[in-house]
């Protein structure tokens, strides 16, 4: 791990429906769509994870190099791709059924300590459920919190994958005193059953709230803080937390935050910019089908 930010998790294929009797094969999994999005923005990231060496493996391979995403940390095995075969609602927002039995994502090795260049981690989905490499992503989280580097995670629940809800709500509660910024969407936050100022009170510096078209709130010491939704025609909603998670990362790297305390020490107006950006960035993503983030001039970045 070198990049000044990586993204911990897994990488997947998602299958998703083009019309009567057809899917599209399209590179997905929340760890991977977010060090895709960042690329694209221009930051220096790197993805860790384990992918397979069969033809969806390379092809998402492909896929992080040419969004310039480091794969230095990646691991190879020859166990098959993770698949997710999704299903869209009438407003294009999707759900999820997994084929993940002996995935090659799952089976990743811990990494060791991060390079001294790594900054931020971030961390998010199925790669916190199955085991046993949720166990091994527990460690790199913990540890990279015990060394004062910025903690993302953002648990973006599938509840089809989670064989053991009670357990799964004690170990995201075990998490939170290590998590400096948690993003959840309203979907998380009614599955969880938590309350975000709880969760502040825990030692998270902030709390990122996804809320579709009623557009992004933060909770922090800075109060609460929301902006809309920029509008747009909806394609399908997949990767659009992903690219608010990378949007966010983005700008608190250009704005030299990438600091637990820098989160914490955000005013009020500087969310505010933080968010209408991660808004104009998921707004491109939503606009066209499967997770496919803006590239940095399509936002005006230089």
């Amino acid at each position: 791990m070198t990049a000044r930010i990586t993204v911990c998790g897994e990488g997947l294929i998602d299958l998703v429906p083009r019309g009567d009797d057809l899917l599209s094969a399209l590179p997905g999994g929340g760890p991977f769509n977010v060090a895709v999005a960042l690329g694209r923005l221009g930051a220096e990231v790197g993805l860790l994870s384990r992918l397979s060496t069969d033809p969806l493996g390379e092809r998402l391979l492909r896929r992080l190099r040419a969004a310039g995403v480091r794969t230095d940390a990646i691991q190879r095995g020859p166990e098959p791709t993770t698949l997710a075969l999704t299903s869209l609602d009438a407003a294009g927002a999707a759900d999820y059924t997994f084929y993940a039995g002996g995935t090659a994502d799952r089976l990743v090795v811990d990494p060791g300590a991060p390079a001294a260049t790594v900054r931020a981690l971030s961390f998010g989905t199925l790669s916190l459920v199955f085991e046993p490499g949720a166990t091994v992503y527990e460690a790199v989280l913990r540890r990279a919190h015990a060394t004062g580097r910025l903690v993302l995670l953002d648990p973006n629940v599938r509840p089809g994958a989670i064989a053991d809800p009670a357990r799964y709500r004690e170990r995201f509660a075990d998490r939170l005193p290590a998590v400096d910024v948690l993003k959840v969407s309203t979907d998380d936050l009614a599955w969880l059953g938590g309350d975000p100022a709880d969760w502040l009170a825990a030692g998270v510096g902030a709390v990122l709230l996804t809320q579709g078209g009623a557009g992004l709130t933060v909770l922090s010491s800075a109060g609460r803080i929301a902006v809309p939704a920029v509008p747009v025609v909806v394609a399908d909603t997949i990767g659009a937390g992903d690219t608010v998670h990378a949007a966010l990362l983005f700008w608190l790297d250009r704005r030299g935050a990438l600091d637990p305390a820098a989160v914490r020490a955000l005013t009020a107006a500087d969310w505010a910019q933080a968010l209408r950006f991660a808004a104009r960035a998921a707004a491109v993503t939503v606009s066209r089908p499967g997770a496919d983030p803006p590239w940095a001039d399509e936002l005006g970045c230089d």
